[in-house]
């Protein structure tokens, strides 16, 4: 028996040396290696309001290491009350929890139990591979030892809260608070901690936006229970927790909001950094996203989709927001589905260049203000040939291709005769548009487009005059940022994706500032405002209640549409926001044949009228009056299509006014001779005969043959002279005083000569208006208590006789006394 024990003994000595030595023989890594780890953390990029993660930059990591202190005691608690209950007193392993897990592998012969401790799970997630073996469980349990002994418990649960995966490539307790809550770490409750830290254990089997929900809810609910029997929760704390519920944020597609955006956003970060600083170096990045609008954008390019497909072979869709007074983007879909890989989701139409069609208008009328036209000047709608080497009727003359005639045809094929800028540009009149572009001229209209930031238009001569139709590509944040101008009284402030960037430890390293340029007068953006906004003006073209329209809602709007129905858009805005959409084909094939007022115009009324829900002011201010040129406005300028000489009569006597005549009796008239415009302007341009042509016949159909200097008077208004004027000869005063008591009455009347008879005697104190009498004899009574605190006053009376002329008296100053 003795022997026996001897034998046992020696066994055991032999099989802890050999043990012994095995352990010191196994190749661990070095401890120095976990101190001078650095971990990647992850660049984030957020919305404007700085909470609500829209990316995380990092490969598949998406990791912000916070402090120790940062990190709630309720996540601190609830990962020990789950994982590691004896945390605070094991020296990094566990004898028996790993026995009982060695028991149940064996049993079911798997390695499905690891019985680790945080610090083994640290070891694990940090220096080890994620091989299941028995040579790499004692590496961990080695390695667990070398790291209890040299850090403390608390250092040693914030490497583990920082760096354990949680799902949806959350990398440690803040990333997976603001994945999963759309918050920081330090904000959660204790429910929404248990949930959290019960992901570890499974991430994608226990992720809340899968099929196993209800086990998710259980694991939390039991990380609660372990809480309460640990002495972590009160029972008080422990019931509310119980019984509250929790709001995960949105499930990101593919771990992203708003991709197009984020996508701009990121190259913006590339371009400033490099890649490796964006994916490594932790930074927060504030963009000028509105996630609520940007939401909204999606909901309505998603359901509008599929009707627009079926209906106009519309496969397409953009919408662009912008801020006017900051130039911030608020929202942008590229496509109807970033991740839509038939429709090339991918691709940006947003960014990509396409013809406005009629969209690009405004600029060229702009141009045109800024050169003296006025929105009452008159061009002609009708057909007109714009080549001059081609006959009125567009054929071409000899040596010239048929397809180099140009004679644009309005949306409806028809044509309206005299028409003003304003009805031109509201109602998206072609021929008249043409005219205009070619009166301002195209490098000048090309100069206000880049004022306005339309930097894609570097050809003039491939545009020519269809320019002013949409012949050359500009994108859609071009052109929303462009009109955003109109809608910021003529001050440009460039559009912007990315409002500050911090570093990982929360310096600021770059903050975007305003940039705002006058780049035209705010009289023109104004008016061009006032037509666009002007839903009776564009009611013979779009209806009186179109799409366009907005009750109790001012909003400035412009379609386009090109010739081959390649593209449609609508651009609009508000004082506070501007905002465009846009339909067609990423391949370029065309839609139905239908206009943007119809493909367009109603998911865009929608996207406008949540944008502007609950805005504060909506209502743009009235442009002034043009102020004519110097010498006095020629008649073309202000609308005068009939001729060119013009004369001002007397309504009553029919003579030639004079300045003693009324303005309200003054009559302008013209020598009638129907030219075009450019009759007046250069009687040298090639374009005279194309445009003349048209015009001349469309007079002559409607009876409106030129007259001559006859049609004007000869003699000069005689009744309106000074031997004619009223006279009053007396102001009677009742009664008479040398002073007055506040309390008084003083009636008034007045004696009055006059040839046409008085029709009206007006009465004032002191410039005052007290009143005016239509009826014989004319007299006021007057309380002096009306006067005020007044002591002085004069009475001034005016008469009026039938036909306009009029005469003044006043009386000597009316003392009051108190």
């Amino acid at each position: 028996m003795r022997l026996f024990l001897i034998r046992i003994l020696l066994a055991g000595i032999l099989l802890g040396g050999a043990l012994l030595f095995f352990v010191a023989s196994v190749s661990v890594p070095n401890l120095n290696s976990f101190d001078e780890r650095k971990i990647a953390e992850s660049t984030k990029i957020y919305d404007r309001t700085g909470n609500i993660l829209l990316y995380d930059v990092h490969g598949e990591e998406k990791r912000t290491v916070i402090p120790f202190n940062e990190i709630p005691r309720s996540v601190k608690n609830a990962t020990i009350a789950i994982e590691d209950d004896s945390f605070y007193q094991h020296f990094g392993f566990r004898p028996f929890a790993f026995l009982r897990a060695v028991f149940i592998n064996i049993l079911r012969g798997s390695f499905e139990q690891g019985g680790s401790t945080i610090t083994q799970q640290l070891a694990k997630t940090t220096l080890l591979t994620p091989e299941k073996t028995i040579l790499r469980k004692i590496k961990e349990i080695i390695i667990a030892f070398k790291i209890e002994r040299r850090y403390s418990k608390d250092e040693i649960l914030n490497f583990y809260l920082n760096q354990i995966p949680y799902g949806s490539s959350a990398y440690g307790i803040e990333a997976a608070s603001e994945s999963f809550f759309s918050k920081h770490a330090k904000d959660l409750t204790i429910l929404e901690s248990a949930y959290l830290v019960s992901l570890p254990k499974a991430p994608s089997y226990y992720s809340p936006y899968g099929k196993h929900t209800k086990e998710l809810d259980g694991r939390a609910q039991f990380a609660l229970k372990r809480m309460k029997d640990l002495g972590f929760l009160s029972d008080k704390e422990y019931e509310d927790a119980k019984n509250q519920k929790v709001k995960f944020a949105p499930a990101r597609s593919q771990g992203i909001i708003a991709p197009h955006f984020v996508i701009e956003v990121r190259d913006e970060l590339n371009n400033k950094f490099g890649e490796d600083a964006v994916e490594t170096n932790g930074f927060k990045v504030t963009t000028t996203l509105d996630t609520g609008l940007q939401q909204k954008a999606e909901d309505v390019v998603d359901k509008y989709a599929e009707s627009n497909e079926k209906n106009f072979n519309a496969k397409n869709e953009g919408v662009v927001a912008v801020g006017p007074k900051t130039g911030d983007i608020l929202a942008m879909v590229g496509s109807r589905n970033y991740f839509d890989t038939e429709h090339e989701g991918n691709f940006n139409i947003a960014t990509t260049h396409r013809q406005p069609g009629s969209s690009f208008k405004p600029f060229v009328y702009a141009t045109a203000f800024k050169k003296g036209y006025t929105p009452e000047t008159t061009l002609f709608d009708l057909p007109t040939e714009f080549n001059p080497l081609c006959t009125p009727d567009g054929q071409p003359t000899a040596g010239v291709d048929k397809d180099k005639c140009y004679h644009p045809q309005n949306f409806d094929n028809k044509f309206r005769g005299p028409v003003t800028l304003r009805e031109a540009l509201s109602q998206s009149l072609n021929v008249p548009s043409v005219k205009t572009l070619y009166l301002v001229g195209i490098p000048d209209s090309l100069a206000t487009a880049r004022d306005f930031g339309i930097t894609s238009l570097n050809e003039p001569d491939r545009y020519g005059l269809t320019l002013v139709l949409g012949g050359g590509e500009v994108s859609l944040l071009e052109l929303v940022s462009a009109y955003s101008v109109f809608a910021n009284d003529g001050v440009r402030n460039p559009y912007r994706y990315i409002l500050k960037i911090e570093d990982a430890v929360g310096k600021i390293i770059y903050e975007a500032r305003s940039q705002p340029r006058e780049v035209i007068d705010k009289n023109i953006a104004r008016t061009i405002s006032n037509i666009l906004s002007d839903d009776k003006a564009r009611a013979p073209s779009f209806g009186e209640f179109s799409a366009l329209y907005f009750t109790e809602k001012q909003v400035a709007a412009k379609t386009g549409t090109t010739n081959d129905y390649r593209d449609a858009w609508v651009i609009g805005y508000t004082p506070n926001i501007a905002i465009g959409a846009w339909a067609g084909n990423n391949d370029n094939s065309p839609m139905e044949k239908k206009v943007a007022g119809f493909i367009v115009a109603p998911w865009w009324h929608e996207i406008m009228d949540f944008a502007t829900s609950n805005a504060t002011s909506s209502v743009f201010v009235p442009p002034d009056p043009f102020e004519p040129p110097a010498g006095g406005p020629k008649p073309y300028l202000r609308g005068e299509w009939r001729g060119g000489e013009e004369f001002i009569i007397d309504k009553i006597s029919g003579k030639l006014a004079t300045p003693y005549t009324p303005p309200e009796t003054q009559e302008k008239r013209v020598v009638r001779k129907v030219h075009s415009i450019l009759y007046w302007i250069d009687q040298e341009s090639a374009q005279l005969k194309n445009w003349e042509g048209p015009v001349r016949a469309w007079a002559l159909a409607n009876g409106l043959s030129d007259q001559n200097e006859s049609v004007m008077p000869t003699a000069y208004d005689n009744v309106h002279v000074p031997e004619n004027f009223p006279k009053i000869t007396k102001l009677d005063v009742s009664p008479q005083k040398t002073t007055y008591s506040k309390s008084d009455t003083v009636v008034f009347r007045p004696r009055i000569e006059s040839k046409f008879g008085i029709v009206q005697v007006d009465y004032f104190a002191n410039d005052e208006y007290l009143g005016g009498m239509k009826t014989y004899p004319f007299e006021l009574a007057l309380l002096l208590t009306r006067l005020g605190e007044q002591n002085y006053i004069t009475i001034k009376v005016k008469a009026y006789d039938s036909v306009g002329n009029t005469t003044e008296f006043y009386t000597p100053l009316i003392g009051i006394t108190r």
